[in-house]
């Protein structure tokens, strides 16, 4: 019996970690309801969220780096880079895989519909995804049109 039930916690274990299992910090605004859709999104995906409200939400930007031009709504921080906007999950996932030495974080600037947690009403507007490098460069990390991934 305890032979299984140590089995099923490695397993359990394993499977997290094999969905990200990271905890994302999230810095927004206490009355920005889009940035907890963009919570559950992520939960659904296998991170954990953990919600900070502040009305400091610039000066949190200015501190984890992210450019005032690829600023949106929220800001979060996991595996030590910035995710600022709504981001897709994927591309959170290939930047904690690729973990390049060069880059601070991506972005979704603004808050383009159709992106996750900006659904309204099956409205999709195309959006990037933007790695902003320590550097003070940035460069196109993904590209959705039509609400589908084209890089």
């Amino acid at each position: 019996m305890k032979k299984t039930i140590l089995g099923f916690a490695l397993l359990t274990a394993l499977a997290s970690a094999a969905l990200g299992g990271e905890t994302i910090e999230v810095y927004k605004s206490p009355d920005c309801g889009c940035c907890g859709k963009w919570g559950e999104i992520m939960k659904k995906n296998g991170f954990e969220i953990v919600e900070h409200k502040t009305n400091a939400i610039i000066e949190t930007k200015n501190k984890y780096g992210v450019p005032l031009e690829l600023s949106s709504c929220h800001t979060g921080i996991v595996g030590g880079y910035a995710i600022e906007g709504h981001v897709p999950a994927e591309e959170i996932k290939a930047l904690l895989a690729a973990k390049p030495a060069d880059v601070v974080g991506i972005s979704v600037p603004g808050m383009p519909l159709g992106s996750p947690g900006m659904e309204q009403g099956g409205i999709v507007e195309d959006y990037d995804v933007i790695a902003f490098k320590k550097d003070g460069t940035s460069e196109v990390f993904a590209s959705y049109k039509n609400g589908k991934k084209v890089k």
